[in-house]
């Protein structure tokens, strides 16, 4: 499940100056991260290799520390979950860390096929870092049998759906987690949970086969605001994703959707979603600079009225028009971006 760099071919940016779309890496900033990344962390002392070591290094972190994993290390998480409902709990400061990118190394791997791994990290303080590391969840399958049996007439609805359990990979409610040149797949809810808190960055990561129907997303927003960048996406239900709850938002910018999407890319959800009897679709948005690869799925759907407003500029859509990308209500401003995948059109 576990390759980033050979899935992004062809070229991700077109125009030049003022007239340039699609997303674009940096020297030091590759698309996903992995081989080039500039701000890997290097061990310092003797890295961890099995869970109990982890756990140890874990409780006995402080603000400033870096617990790191070893890189040719698999920290299987599966049994301990299962009898004890384990979670990895990452105080606030503190690093966590392998050495994705390092000489070409994929980066130490944490894992855990208990469904209800909900979530495997739980970030407890503010500015926490997770970088270099993959983590792997228990369920990459869309289970569209399971979805549609929920919601058929005599079947339960939710109630029957949410008997199967779902899973996240880091989740917060605390501000500026920031979660960069990892690759994360196979969660059923989120692969990153920002259920509140502002100023997160999920930066240079590879997020992948998140797609469990109903659910299934690569980066999902509560009550929280972050900044989405420089990541790939590909096999997600949504790559990114919102409540829609006042006050929330993200930027999302220099991010490639390679091409499997189960439904649209990006995400805000409305007060219809919430019942909650507004139309309110989040604080705020601002796509720009992205490339979606996916002309089947739309890009960006905002299902309501962002209080402030959502501006959705620079991108590179493969799809041939507005309406076959985008889907929105008012307080939504298109402009300037690049339409189809070969010879774009520019407006």
């Amino acid at each position: 499940m576990f390759n980033a760099r050979s899935t992004l071919n062809g070229p991700t940016r077109t125009g030049r100056g003022r007239r340039a779309c699609g997303a674009s890496g940096t020297r030091g900033y590759p698309l996903g991260g992995g081989a080039g990344y500039r701000e890997v962390v290097r061990p310092t002392g003797s890295p961890v290799r099995h869970l109990d070591e982890l756990l140890e290094a874990l409780a006995g972190a402080r603000s400033g520390d870096t617990v790191y994993v070893a890189g040719d290390a698999v920290i299987e998480c599966t049994e301990r979950v299962y009898v004890e409902e384990l979670v990895l709990e990452l105080t606030g400061g503190v690093t966590l860390a392998s050495d994705r990118g390092i000489r070409g190394a994929p980066g130490g791997l944490i894992r855990s096929d208990t469904f209800a791994t909900r979530p495997l990290i739980r970030v407890t303080g503010e500015d926490a870092r997770v970088t270099g590391l993959r983590l792997q969840g228990p369920n990459p399958r869309q289970c569209l049998e399971h979805h549609s049996r929920s919601f058929r007439e005599g079947h339960g609805g939710h109630s029957y759906y949410y008997k199967f359990p779902t899973s996240d990979g880091v989740q917060t409610e605390e501000s500026r987690l920031r979660v960069d040149n990892c690759e994360l797949a196979g969660w059923s809810h989120g692969a990153v949970y920002l259920a509140g808190g502002d100023g997160h960055r999920v930066q240079h990561c590879f997020i992948h086969h998140n797609q469990y129907q109903g659910l299934g997303y690569g980066v999902s927003h509560d009550r929280a605001g972050s900044l989405i960048e420089g990541n790939l996406f590909d096999a997600n239900r949504h790559s990114i994703a919102g409540s829609g709850r006042p006050g929330s938002g993200y930027e999302a910018r220099n991010n490639v959707e390679l091409g499997r999407s189960l439904s649209h890319c990006f995400d805000m959800h409305g007060g219809r979603d919430r019942k909650d009897g507004t139309d309110v679709a989040g604080g705020w948005m601002h796509v720009h600079h992205n490339t979606f690869r996916a002309p089947g799925r739309r890009a960006v759907v905002i299902r309501g009225t962002p209080e402030d407003r959502a501006v959705i500029e620079h991108n590179w859509f493969h799809h041939r028009s507005e309406a076959g990308a985008l889907r929105f209500e008012e307080h939504v401003v298109v402009r300037d971006n690049a339409w189809g995948r070969r010879d774009p059109a520019y407006g």
